[in-house]
């Protein structure tokens, strides 16, 4: 269908398969951030959600690709560590310099095998960030600095060797916050819509921005950040959109009156194909289609103080994934490459650990649908988490049982249910409980953060 430029018809667009079946895309944040690569540890968003202490937030934020923002704020920890790494006199647009040479380096290939083989379906690239470099020589190059933009063409090139692998490639866009066009220094939550720029000068260079990311790039998803300025008809955006790429999907960011819901989600003010928490899940099974974003550690661009004790385990990596899943969501997982593209040791190993899971695993995520419920547990109180595919419902324990039998509560089987872990070809027996299922395994469970058993088919579930 051709979709004309109203709210009526941009809200007909359905959610392609692609995107609904992907389930696991990886984030990467890259740009001038990663020369100085630092931000204090002061804990994550969700810390922030649950307390509201916004304006600490800010003063100590611990997302480094923010370091801009950071070092304007007087007495703050970024500007302390700034001033005495690079002298006062040392302007953030400076870094300019060092990220071209660095990058230099970077190859592409590498990230793509990465990305293909810890088993994620597509990547979306920070093309440019709240500080405006873009990763691309643009056509609409910035007003105010000279060659502010990135002497390889590092979006082509990623989108390249994404494709190359049978990936879906994807663009970020910062159009809500540009600190080369509105410089406010945003220290509470409430100054974000002060600083989203309203000129119209913004106006025509966020739009042909955007315009060049889609037919130049073929973006397949608009993942805008923040808001977007208010004179603009994004109807006109969205349609021109779909008529070129169909199968493409919108997030929930272009609102044009920034607002922060409770549960950390942007409130938006049009249409979207996709909700966006940040740092933040939801409780149960959402109808509309959702992505959760986060760092494997506290920060989305590369922060060079954080360790082990900042990042997530393998095992919490994986049974936050599996909880995603099972509620309608897919997990957009952040890597935050250093300045030369390289990508941390640590961020690399807790990458690996979720691939080899879904080596085994894959069947009870990729493809998947939520079930009639997401949430279960055993007798013994351990966690599961459910998805269906066709006529094989999958019940993912995010434990290993201390035993070899074990009780999934109010499941009710068919008889000739076959039982199955995944990974082991041999059937489990069961039998019919007054609670639910019981399970014998003949075999012991490989230490792993979670165990994916497939009922074939689908059983009823009553609590």
């Amino acid at each position: 269908m051709r979709y004309e430029p109203t709210l009526e018809s941009v809200s007909s667009h359905p959610l392609p398969a692609w995107f609904e079946n992907a389930k696991l895309g990886i984030f990467i944040h890259w740009g001038l951030y990663s020369v100085p690569g630092w931000a204090p540890l002061s804990g994550d968003l969700s810390d922030i959600l649950a307390t509201g202490e916004w304006a600490k937030w800010f003063a100590n934020n611990p997302y480094a690709e923010w370091y801009m923002n950071s070092w304007r704020i007087a007495g703050s920890p970024t500007q302390r560590h700034h001033n005495e790494t690079y002298g006062a006199d040392v302007s953030y647009f400076d870094f300019a310099v060092d990220f071209n040479k660095a990058a230099e380096k970077w190859e592409p290939a590498e990230w793509a095998d990465l990305i293909r083989g810890v088993h994620a379906r597509y990547a979306v690239l920070t093309t440019k960030h709240h500080d405006g470099f873009t990763l691309w020589p643009t056509r609409t190059p910035n007003p105010f600095i000279a060659d502010y933009f990135a002497r390889r063409d590092l979006v082509g090139e990623f989108m390249t060797a994404i494709r190359s692998r049978g990936l879906t490639a994807a663009l970020y866009y910062s159009g809500g916050l540009d600190w080369t066009f509105n410089d406010t220094v945003i220290q509470h939550i409430a100054d974000i819509s002060k600083a989203v720029p309203q000129m119209p000068a913004y106006v025509d260079y966020a739009n042909a921005h955007w315009r060049e990311l889609i037919d130049r790039y073929q973006t397949m998803i608009l993942w805008n950040d923040i808001a977007y300025p208010a004179a603009t008809d994004l109807n006109v955006l969205f349609a021109d959109y779909y008529n070129t790429l169909p199968d493409g999907v919108i997030n929930n960011r272009f609102t044009q009156r920034f607002q922060l819901g409770a549960d950390g989600n942007i409130v938006t003010d049009n249409f979207h194909d996709f909700e966006t928490p940040e740092y933040a899940s939801y409780p149960e099974i959402r109808a509309k289609k959702w992505e959760s974003c986060r760092g494997i550690g506290a920060s989305f661009g590369y922060n060079r103080n954080e360790g082990p004790a900042q990042h997530l385990t393998v095992e919490n990596l994986v049974r936050s994934f599996v909880d995603i899943v099972s509620k309608n969501g897919n997990l957009l997982l952040n890597i935050g490459p250093m300045a030369d593209g390289s990508i941390p040791a640590l961020q690399r190993e807790r990458l690996l650990g979720l691939g080899k899971w879904l080596d085994v695993n894959s069947k009870a995520i990729f493809d998947t649908r939520p079930w009639v419920s997401a949430d279960g547990s055993t007798e013994n109180g351990i966690g599961v988490r459910f998805t269906q595919r066709e006529t094989n419902l999958y019940a993912t324990l995010l434990d290993t049982p201390a035993s070899h039998t074990l009780e999934i509560k109010g499941l009710r089987c068919a008889a000739g249910t076959t039982v199955t872990l995944l990974g082991e070809p041999r059937p489990i027996p069961w039998h019919a409980t007054d609670g639910g299922t019981a399970l014998t395994l003949a075999f012991d469970l490989a230490a792993s953060p979670a165990h994916s058993l497939q009922f074939t088919p689908v059983p009823e579930y009553q609590l």
